[in-house]
């Protein structure tokens, strides 16, 4: 990490699909199963269903203490800082299409559930800047970032021009400037994820914690939208109760009283502080998907991360996850392994409560390996106890991988028209989940080059 910036970090942590395992062959028979579908309208999400974090505030008030009062480097922070009155935000740069409605959306929730006066401006008063540029410029001084947030800055120029004390957070005292900057030749989803996080940390948080099942601010990037309990650390942040300068022993006297106000069901439940996430567990999981490492030694630091996890005891987010890290990283070399890891990580996590999003993820994982085994009906249904879940979370890429296997399996039980149906619902969301029509296509091929029918067909 970065000790001056906010990062989202790039992480080889795709699908069982993605780039980063290797795929069946592409043949003209699974290329035919899509010879007549043209590309459908890019599908998107319009409306959001928040749901209230269900944790108790007493734990929760320590979440705020350590996402307020430390950086992701590991480096505390002296004092709370946040903007004063109202924040204005602007795009700069070349915009994406889809970028502009995603970020109304955004400040529209704003306002809504924390109550912060912020709103779009076009001109240089800005506090919030949003710059796009080219993924290759922005990784040339930051390679290890998917798009990050830098204060006291409004541009990439002045960014680069920008001295390391003038970026470092733990300088300041008030917040009265930053810039988000993300990468204009992504996915749209991608785009999404890196506004919601970021300007999320522009406005309050600078920290990710493992722990946090519930949220974005955790590396695992299970959630890619802001939560219930992700508006509630902000409004908390923004509660007239707090000021900037405020200490760590100043806020944590004032949050049981505002919690309580803020949040009454969150007196209602209980539960003692969560173990400590140590800090090799975070330094293996970031080496087992940043980039820039060999595969053996990715697969070494997730199962450092694993035992970590199991030496601890764990059976929360945190164990299924490095489970789910561990079995990405080793199809393509081990299948079985592969696949007891995803089975390891959806039996943690269907056991916990509040980890159905997390369970959808091992879940696609299943659901792929039974369509290719040739067993639909299994397939099937891990598919549909995860959509629901998967939508309601605005996953795109991740819904439009599970129709995509859907479609290949109803294909297999003979019922092509609702195979045929499932396919169209999942190339409207690959459009925004994905980068471009090309890949949209290349991972549509991949799905079908796993089903045992088009395997039967080659020569």
């Amino acid at each position: 990490m970065i000790a001056s910036l906010s990062v989202r970090v790039v992480a080889c942590l795709g699908l069982a699909l993605a780039a980063c395992s290797p795929l069946p062959d592409r043949s003209a028979t699974s290329r035919a199963v899509i010879s007549h579908v043209d590309l459908p309208p890019m599908r998107t999400f319009t409306t959001h269903r928040a749901t209230p974090p269900a944790r108790s505030n007493a734990e929760m008030a320590q979440d705020f203490l350590d996402l307020a009062f430390r950086l992701e480097s590991g480096r505390d922070l002296p004092v709370l800082t946040r903007y004063e009155g109202p924040v204005r935000v602007r795009m700069a740069g070349p915009v994406p299409p889809s970028a502009s409605g995603d970020l109304d959306r955004l400040l529209a929730r704003l306002r809504n559930e924390t109550g912060l006066p912020i709103r779009r401006t076009t001109g240089a008063e800005a506090e919030v800047t949003i710059e796009f540029l080219p993924r290759r410029t922005m990784q040339r001084l930051v390679p290890r970032a998917a798009c990050f947030v830098a204060p006291r800055v409004s541009s990439w120029e002045d960014y680069r021009r920008a001295g390391r004390d003038r970026l470092d957070w733990t300088t300041l005292t008030v917040r009265t400037r930053s810039a988000v900057f993300i990468p204009n030749d992504t996915a749209p989803q991608e785009i999404r994820d890196c506004l919601h996080e970021e300007l999320a940390q522009a406005l309050g948080p600078l920290n990710d914690l493992y722990r946090l099942p519930d949220s974005v601010f955790n590396d695992d990037n299970i959630h890619t939208v802001l939560t219930g309990f992700d508006m509630l650390m902000l409004k908390v942040y923004y509660a007239p109760d707090l000021a900037n300068g405020m200490r760590r022993a100043e806020v944590a006297a004032r949050l049981p009283d505002l919690l309580a106000r803020l949040n009454p069901a969150g007196e209602r439940h209980s539960a003692g502080p969560a173990d400590p996430t140590p800090p090799a567990f975070g330094d293996a999981i970031e080496t087992a998907l940043g980039p820039g490492t060999f595969p053996a030694r990715r697969r070494a630091a997730a199962r450092d991360a694993l035992e970590i996890a199991l030496s601890r005891s764990w059976r929360d987010a945190r164990a299924g996850f490095a489970w789910l890290a561990l079995g990405r990283l080793t199809l393509g070399h081990d299948a079985a392994a592969a696949r007891l890891a995803f089975a390891q990580a959806s039996a943690i996590y269907h056991s916990q409560p509040g980890l159905a999003l997390q369970a959808a993820h091992a879940d696609m994982q299943l659901a792929v390996f039974a369509l290719a085994n040739g067993a639909p009906e299994q397939a099937v249904r891990l598919v549909d106890q995860s959509t629901g879940v998967v939508a309601q979370a605005e996953n795109a890429a991740l819904l439009a991988n599970l129709l995509m296997v859907k479609a290949e399996a109803l294909d297999l039980m003979g019922r092509t028209g609702e195979a045929q149906a499932a396919r169209l619902d999942s190339l409207g969301w690959a459009r925004y989940g994905f980068a471009s029509d090309a890949e949209v296509e290349e991972r549509l091929f991949n799905v079908a080059a796993l089903s045992p029918a088009q395997n039967a067909r080659r020569p």
